[in-house]
């Protein structure tokens, strides 16, 4: 206040700052929290008694720590002091998720962003906290999600081909029969027959086994479980993706070529989703040269620079120009059955495994080329254990980040 009693204008500003200051400190809509030097709380907004329960008497003036887990507060007075002394920032400036406690006990995960003020009364430090519950969900559900479709995929493959299923088991199985009932022809008719009858039998049961592998690809293919890497041996991967690409061919012969590169060393994933991905790029080859007079259809394997490459190529019609830039999203696809998610789910697998799947692109009208390339040394935590926003992201045909 001045002599001639108007306002000082300084402290006019400073009351209007620091008053604009205060609503924003008890209307944001994150936790706001200030501590001191000695870790005490000097100040605690509407959001933070929201988030924690604590109404801000019952805090300030007491150590920060009451709100945090045993495992932080017993260690967060010592990392108070080392920053102090040393200078070495271990959270300020950077923000990242920790875990917090409730006044009922709760623990949940916060982001947490802290910076540093100097003022009069010492060093303050002011944190800002979000809770992630509800996005902690949102992921949950998302990984539900891609987990569901992925198994989805499987069991509409196995619909398709239930009736090249039929099929297949319908030859071996005729044949064992067909040979047992030599068998007892012959043990009918003549008297010195075991070299013969063993014979027969060893052919039974070749042909029993054979069934039975088949049953066996069929249930590992539609299993719902958990992503598992092995050492995968390529060769027999390949072996085992072209004879189940084959089932219910009705064109005769095959004309599913393999070309494997010598010497490959064992891949690491999990087999049954990399088979999962050869299988419906092969069947989707296949179809697409159906009724050609020299339908070709290749499957070659070799190591590249930036891992495995599996490419799968044919003489077909190629994908048309139209279709091309959004041939992986989910729903979206040329053929006139299944529901679109074949090529989306088997990109969103080879990404999690560290890899990638693309149409190659080659002279028009002349086929078409999926390249599958997966890293040779994969990280321990790859397939299935990332966030799965920028899969569901693909799916929905939003840009990745």
């Amino acid at each position: 206040m001045t002599r001639d009693g108007s306002f000082d204008q300084g402290e006019d500003t400073a009351a209007v700052t620091e008053a604009r200051l205060a609503s924003v400190f008890d209307t944001a809509a994150d936790g706001m929290i200030v501590i001191n030097d000695r870790a005490q709380v000097l100040a605690f907004n509407k959001a933070s008694e929201r988030l924690f329960g604590y109404e801000a008497w019952e805090l300030l003036g007491r150590n920060v720590s009451r709100i945090m887990p045993q495992k932080y507060a017993s260690a967060h007075d010592e990392y108070l002091r080392n920053y102090l002394d040393t200078g070495k920032k271990q959270i300020i400036g950077i923000g990242r998720e920790v875990q917090a406690r409730h006044k009922d006990g709760t623990v949940f995960p916060i982001e947490l962003s802290v910076g540093e003020a100097a003022t009069p009364g010492g060093r303050q430090f002011i944190g800002i906290l979000r809770d992630l519950r509800s996005r902690k969900q949102i992921e949950d559900r998302l990984a539900r999600t891609q987990a569901q479709l992925v198994h989805m995929t499987r069991i509409s493959a196995l619909d398709e081909m239930g009736a090249a299923i039929a099929h297949e088991l319908n030859q071996p199985l005729t044949a064992v029969l067909l040979y047992l009932q030599t068998v007892s022809r012959k043990a009918k008719a003549e008297e010195s027959l075991e070299p013969l009858i063993l014979e027969v039998i060893d052919k039974a049961v070749r042909e029993a086994e054979r069934a039975g592998e088949i049953i066996q690809r069929m249930r590992q293919l539609v299993e719902k479980k958990a992503p598992a890497r092995e050492a995968i041996e390529v060769e027999e991967l390949v072996r085992t993706c072209i004879e189940m690409a084959e089932l219910g061919s009705v064109e005769g012969g095959t004309f599913i070529l393999a070309e494997v590169e010598a010497d490959l060393p064992p891949l690491k994933a999990d087999p049954i989703q990399i088979r999962q991905i050869l299988i419906n790029l092969l069947r989707n080859a296949r179809e697409a040269v159906a009724g050609r007079a020299d339908p070709q259809v290749t499957l070659s394997v070799r190591r590249g620079d930036s891992g495995m490459e599996f490419r799968v190529t044919d003489n077909g019609p190629g994908v048309p120009e139209e279709l091309v830039e959004g041939l992986f999203r989910a729903f979206i696809g040329a053929k006139h059955k299944g529901v679109g998610l074949g090529l989306a789910i088997s990109r969103s697998i080879a990404q999690n495994h560290g890899g990638d799947l693309r149409l190659e692109r080659i002279p028009e009208k002349t086929g078409a080329s999926f390249l599958l390339t997966l890293p040779l040394d994969l990280p321990e935590t790859a397939a299935g254990d990332e966030p799965v926003n920028a899969m569901i992201d693909d799916k929905l045909g939003k840009p990745s980040k």
